[in-house]
């Protein structure tokens, strides 16, 4: 018979009061779209990372295409990007009739794009290098700005995973020349949907502004506050705007951002001290400081001798929710028929070795020994 245990989620929400208050403000105000709720955001937000400029948009992927749309990607254009990560992060290269150039991880201990790697993949025609903050871990920035500039290349940050995480003493998202941020529901961040583009460059924040609502002169609420009376189109734009509501969920999920991420850290190390007795295990990012990231999922590498499907399974049974981050986007049924097979020997070994457990604010010190345990007891049996 079954024990009355609950499941052990992959993730969780960090959700009360104050975001029911939030919602019902926004319903009460009546007024949805592109508000006082949005204008606030982007302010909160630009302040926190240390930027000039944040956009509110519908999606992580939506600010990724206007970041390759503001950085000049177009047809005839290549994009230098990892594999290990989600689609987006290659697909929105493509939106933009950029060529995606896949770039292998730098080790079995450091899964962000390698700046060596990186350099051997520069042609005449390379327009800009997305970079993937795997996990909340900084990718090597320092390297990686001083190869762009020598060749005069634009900087992405697909900051998706990495709100609130620090290279070096600075922000993630406030390296590059332009940064990309998820709300979705398993983010740090989470509003279900939305996204945050963040940049210095006024031009670019001018260009992305447009282009987001229709390639509009003005918005809905200019013409409601009375600023104008009519709009042009001066540019072919998307529908990429996000709404008051999900807005709303922003600013309380960036109030307990740094609160949530302290959480996730005490919840890492507390699987980092028991996981060191299991030698099929080992966990990524040795050599980095706990204070930098913001441990946005807690992945580990498996030995070769491990079955991951029979390990998932067992875990499964055991109502612990595991996942995988992520299959190489190069290994997909789409872009095997559209790109070049690239060489990237260290990006197929870890995903295909990689095992994501749970991680989330609310997780227990309790609910961490038992899934220990429960691995512990999988590899003794």
């Amino acid at each position: 018979m079954k024990d009355s245990r609950q499941v052990i989620p992959l993730f969780d929400l960090n959700y009360g009061q104050e975001e029911e208050e939030a919602v019902l403000r926004v319903l009460r105000r009546k007024w949805l779209t592109m508000g006082e709720e949005i204008d606030a955001l982007e302010r909160e937000f630009a302040s926190f990372c240390g930027v000039r400029h944040a956009l509110a948009v519908s999606s992580c992927t939506a600010a990724l295409h206007l970041a390759n749309i503001a950085s000049g990607v177009q047809p005839g254009f290549e994009v230098i990007c990892p594999s290990l990560t989600f689609a987006a992060t290659v697909n929105a290269v493509i939106y933009a009739g950029g060529l995606p150039v896949f770039a292998d991880i730098t080790s079995e201990d450091d899964w962000t794009i390698s700046p060596d790697a990186i350099l051997k993949k520069i042609t005449p025609r390379t327009k800009a290098i997305v970079v993937m903050h795997y996990g909340g871990f900084a990718c090597r920035m320092e390297e990686i700005l001083n190869i762009a500039r020598a060749h005069k290349i634009v900087v992405i940050e697909d900051a998706a995973h990495s709100p609130g995480s620090t290279y070096r003493g600075s922000r993630l998202g406030a390296i590059g020349d332009i940064s990309c941020f998820s709300f979705f529901s398993n983010k740090n961040i989470s509003t279900g949907e939305g996204g945050m583009i963040c940049t210095d460059n006024d031009e670019y924040a001018r260009q992305i502004k447009s282009v987001r609502s229709h390639g509009m002169t003005s918005g809905t609420v200019d013409r409601h506050r009375g600023h104008a009376f009519s709009y042009d189109v001066t540019a072919l734009g998307y529908n990429y705007r996000l709404d008051e509501i999900h807005a709303a969920l922003g600013r309380v999920q960036l109030k307990k951002l740094e609160e949530g991420n302290s959480r996730r850290r005490q919840a890492a190390r507390c699987y980092k001290n028991g996981l060191k007795q299991i030698k099929e295990i080992k966990i990524p990012f040795a050599e980095r400081r706990d204070e930098e990231a913001n441990y946005h999922i807690f992945p580990i590498l498996l030995a070769d001798s491990v079955d991951r499907l029979d390990l998932m399974s067992y875990l499964r049974e055991k109502d612990i929710q595991t996942s995988i981050h992520y299959p190489p986007v190069h290994s997909f049924s789409f872009h095997r028929r559209h790109f070049k097979a690239p060489d990237m020997p260290l990006t197929e070994y870890v995903a295909a070795h990689e095992l994501t457990l749970p991680m989330f604010v609310g997780i227990t010190f309790e609910q961490i020994d038992f899934i220990i345990n429960a691995l512990i007891e999988y590899f003794r049996i």
